[in-house]
């Protein structure tokens, strides 16, 4: 049992007054030190007395699924609606059915992290509990600033999240080598011409499907080569790319050769339709509209695949394919990093650290090459020492 007084936070002359009794904590906002210091006497004696429930009304304190619901509302106003869609997804299936019916001060720490884990054992990405965790935080985030809590026990998972990454990380990507990606383009060029360009940018560029699907022509710098990310298509939604940042990536000679071949004929196309401007889009269906993603991984991407007698992949490894090839190459990871929009470099090394070759037997390597250059011109004389 214990009263304590703190100014929250630090510096801004705003005092709480904190109670610790039977294994339940409470706060108050009162405001001055001074008068903050006077409720914590009264209050040290009224809970010496028996007296309980003194700073907040515990009817007053709602249910996680009430709050919840209620956040989410706010929250659409503020976030992407695919991001808004994901949420309340990951809140009905598999928050709620763990957390709704409780009170939202019942909650812990451990609660929270054991679900966290229980889910990921279940199978779900780390990628996806990372996002459960999110809407838990933004929750409690919110309920702190209404002054109905105090603590967010969703907090201080950073490194369950760093662990589980590492982990999971050199499980989750499957690229192709680089002769699976030539047999991979030749595939397409034979059997679906029309979507070789397609491919083409996503292996040279390292850009998500959603991203090359809504990459248009007036993003393309022809003489400079390269290109600037602004946009991506998800579940035929307009977004901007993840993070909220453009990017501009590098196009190779052969890209570069391709896509002008590509808008060559598209303006042949156009006269030939009596039209005097192209489509905005650069990759379209055979139809001429915008690709749908879902519809083009089974009926394109899939095929593609098979008859190049491929072992089935994701379309996002191909993204991963972009950037095992330049490791291969022994390219900067900070350069990876750039073109693919990473907005940390730990990212980049998490992801793809453990594909660079010989990473660490060349540091130490050089490490002699620097400070014992003597060292290997001794090692090559043997005989010669021992004589």
């Amino acid at each position: 049992m214990g009263v304590k007084v703190r100014e929250r936070p630090e510096g801004s002359g705003c005092y709480w007054v904190f109670t610790d009794h039977q294994g339940k904590r409470k706060a108050k906002k009162v405001g001055s030190k001074k008068a903050a210091l006077a409720l914590a006497q009264k209050l040290q004696h009224k809970l010496a007395a028996g007296e309980l429930g003194l700073l907040q009304d515990e009817k007053k304190v709602p249910l996680f699924k009430e709050y919840a619901d209620q956040w989410l509302t706010h929250a659409k106003a503020l976030i992407k609606e695919s991001t808004y869609v994901l949420y309340g997804h990951l809140l009905n299936k598999h928050i709620m059915p763990s957390l709704g019916a409780m009170r939202l001060d019942a909650v812990t720490f451990t609660e929270v992290k054991n679900l966290i884990l229980t889910k990921h054992q279940t199978g779900l990405a780390v990628s996806t509990v990372q996002s459960m965790n999110a809407v838990i935080s933004g929750i409690y985030s919110a309920a702190i600033e209404d002054n109905i809590l105090t603590v967010n026990p969703s907090a201080r998972l950073g490194k369950l999240f760093s662990k589980l990454k590492k982990r999971q990380a050199r499980y989750e990507i499957n690229p192709l080598i680089k002769d699976e990606a030539v047999l991979f383009l030749d595939a397409a060029k034979k059997y679906f011409p029309c979507y070789y360009p397609l491919f083409l940018c996503a292996l040279r560029t390292g850009m998500r499907i959603g991203e090359v699907v809504g990459l248009e022509w007036g993003d393309i710098d022809f003489n400079g080569r390269f290109i600037v990310v602004r946009r991506s298509i998800v579940k035929g939604r307009v977004e901007t790319p993840k993070n909220g940042k453009t990017r501009r990536v590098d196009t190779s000679l052969q890209l570069t050769g391709t896509l002008k071949e590509l808008k060559t004929e598209r303006k042949k196309q156009a006269l030939q339709n009596g039209k005097s401007a192209i489509p905005d889009r650069v990759f379209l269906s055979e139809n001429g509209y915008t690709i749908d993603v879902d519809n083009f991984r089974h009926r394109v991407f899939h095929k593609v695949l098979d008859k190049a007698g491929l072992r089935r992949i994701r379309i996002h490894d191909l993204r991963h394919t972009y950037a095992s090839l330049l490791i291969a190459q022994n390219e900067s990871l900070a350069y990876i990093r750039d073109q693919l929009g990473h907005h940390s470099i730990k990212v980049t090394v998490d992801t793809y650290g453990h594909l660079v070759p010989g990473a660490n037997k060349c540091a130490v390597d050089r490490l002699d090459d620097c400070f014992c250059p003597q060292q290997s011109a001794t090692q090559a004389q043997p005989e010669a020492l021992q004589a």
